[in-house]
């Protein structure tokens, strides 16, 4: 399975480099135009609501235009009256006129309304069904992509649908419908003088495309560029603290990010440099004081020539001088619904990734024995994250799996909860493969603990009852105890009816992580997967959490990803990785006998560490 972002593997203690576990790479996320025919797949919901705001938006870009051709056949009346019903032909085109600019109103309004309507109805169709696929697909997709990416199709890319359904698509049929009715009109009153006025909007168009052709190209050098001033900021605000400390950091921080300033300003300059000709030409052309010069002068050289009669002119000089103002709505209703398209894109992406495999007749695991068949795993089809496991958990015990950065260490914990599935081998639990076992049974009888510690925008006891819903007050609170943290909720200014709104409440990193023990304690479940949870703590919160962790592994099959070996001594078995393979396995005491990669690890650390 592939991501756009690393698993989390920051194991190490404080001072340690970042760990260098493979991780899964990137999906390809080039921004892809999504095909006409499955936009239209996609907006299928909403295509009766679509199709109605089109006729209105069409009939009323026709009807818009009656004011203009009453003023000009008017004119026309006036100037080649020979005698006949003025007046009433006056009325009859005034009257047109007044109803044509009335129902252009009226039916712009419903087609407002009813493309806000498909709008809300089809956003909503795509939030259910988005949340729907983020419930099925595996676990690890989100450990290795992050909330950016959801976040970007809940909001960025629906922002870019919004702009279709409720005004991309009706703006672009009502202006190409306003250009037609406007050229069949003074393609009637005189087929010749129609193309000398279309001459100068039909070459705006040619040339605007002629200089879109290396769009394309600047705009992947600017977004580029942008990244990299995005990425500059963050690392200021990121490392501000140590920027701040060590002055001697700060010039070269600021530098990168003057560097990438400079990079966007030469990316501009050079869209600029092979754009302003020719952008200067399109809003010449584009002007209607253009199309009223050529018009003139055509006309007068056509009525000077006897071609067309001096009142015929005038629908040109009402209707055709318009004709541009048709045409910028056209261009940026065509740029919304590309937009709209790669939105769509990347939302379809989304929804097509494959789900996590659920088996058609579930089994029941026999008991909590954890057994690792031959397995082998790869982020990327490729290289093996972790090959050829071979071990089993027997429940009541603790297994401790250590190893150098890059081991494979959280990729075997990422494993056990079916977070991927293996490339080779099984896993079984009580004699049942993981892919045989549901995926709610599964993690309903796990605990997992991380040192990435994630609370939710909750009360302290919702918080620590996700463990176990149906559980009562009183069971959160002896888990609260189990776990050390009951003293610290109670100075709380709510105590178990805090709000943890910024997603901490002020709990530091040992309390935040002995609340999600508690929340494992309360769960019961006969597994608990401990992935490096006190690697980042201070001795103290570190003593604490390892008195919890005490109350939350009795009695279970354990099994525990650490890189402080002092806090795995007393481990029933201990796998030792090394390139992603099991090189020792023992006890504590028979690896230091052997005086293997375990006896070198555990003198670097004594040395290293006074504990």
């Amino acid at each position: 399975m592939k991501s756009t972002e690393t698993t989390a593997e920051q194991f190490e203690p404080a001072g340690a480099p970042a760990s260098d576990e493979q991780q899964p790479r990137a999906e390809p996320n080039e921004p892809r135009l999504l095909p006409i025919r499955d936009t239209a797949r996609m907006l299928r919901p909403v295509r009766r609501h679509l199709i109605t705001c089109a006729v209105f938006s069409a009939v009323a870009a026709a009807a818009g235009f009656l004011p203009f051709v009453a003023v000009a056949e008017i004119a026309r009346t006036v100037l080649g009256n020979t005698g006949g019903p003025v007046a009433s032909t006056v009325w009859a085109w005034a009257i047109a006129g007044a109803c044509g600019a009335l129902l252009r109103l009226l039916l712009l309004g419903l087609s407002t309304h009813v493309g806000h309507k498909a709008d809300a109805q089809m956003l909503h169709s795509l939030r259910v069904r988005i949340v729907g696929r983020l419930g099925t697909v595996p676990l690890g997709w989100f450990r290795a992509a992050g909330s950016g990416r959801v976040k970007k199709a809940m909001t960025d890319d629906l922002e870019e649908m919004h702009e279709l359904f409720a005004h991309a698509l009706g703006g672009l049929l009502g202006a190409a419908v306003a250009v037609v009715v406007g050229t069949t009109y003074l393609f009637l009153v005189d087929w010749r003088m129609a193309l000398v006025t279309l001459a100068v909007p039909v070459l705006t168009l040619i040339t605007y495309r002629m200089s879109m052709r290396s769009l394309p190209e600047h705009m992947s050098r600017l977004i580029a560029a942008e990244g990299q001033i995005s990425a500059a900021s963050v690392e200021y605000v990121d490392g501000i603290g140590v920027v701040k400390t060590f002055g001697g950091t700060e010039g070269r921080v600021l530098g990168r990010f003057a560097d990438a300033m400079a990079e966007h300003t030469a990316a501009y300059r050079a869209w600029m440099a092979g754009h302003r000709r020719s952008s200067a030409v399109n809003r010449v052309l584009g002007s209607e004081m253009a199309v009223f010069g050529v018009v003139m002068a055509g006309g007068l050289a056509f009525v000077a020539a006897g071609w067309l009669p001096v009142a015929d002119l005038l629908p040109f000089l009402v209707v055709g001088v318009g004709l541009p103002t048709s045409f910028s709505p056209m261009i940026h209703g065509a740029q919304g619904l590309r937009m709209a398209r790669m939105a769509a894109g990347h939302i379809d992406s989304l929804l097509r990734h494959p789900p996590l495999p659920e088996p058609d007749h579930p089994r029941q695991p026999e008991g909590y024995r954890i057994e690792f068949d031959r397995v082998s795993f790869s982020y990327d089809g490729v290289t093996n994250a972790v090959a050829e496991i071979d071990t089993v958990c027997e429940p009541g015990t603790v297994t401790a799996i250590v190893g150098p950065s890059g081991a494979g260490k959280s990729t075997i914990a990422s494993l056990l909860p079916r977070f991927y599935d293996v490339t080779a081998g099984a896993i079984r639990i009580g004699g049942v493969d993981l892919r045989d076992i549901s995926s709610t049974t599964l993690l309903a009888s796990m605990s997992l603990v991380f040192q990435d510690v994630t609370l939710l925008r909750d009360t302290v006891t919702e918080n620590i009852r996700v463990g176990r819903p149906g559980a009562t007050d009183e069971e959160v609170r002896e888990a609260a105890e189990a776990a050390q943290i009951d003293e610290v909720i109670k100075r709380l200014p709510l105590g178990y009816d805090t709000v943890l709104e910024s997603g901490t409440g002020g709990l530091s990193g040992g309390e935040r992580q002995r609340l999600t023990i508690a929340r494992a304690i309360l769960s019961r479940a006969p597994i608990v997967v401990l992935d490096e949870a006190t690697a980042s703590l201070d001795p103290d919160s570190e003593a604490a959490v390892q008195d919890a962790l005490a109350r939350l592994v009795a009695g279970k099959t354990v099994v525990v990803i650490a890189h402080r070996l002092h806090t795995i001594q007393h481990a029933d078995q201990i796998l030792v990785l090394e390139a992603g393979r099991v090189v020792e396995n023992g006890t504590h005491a028979e690896l230091l006998g052997r005086r293997g990669l375990y006896a070198r690890m555990w003198r670097a650390q004594q040395n290293g560490d006074s504990r």
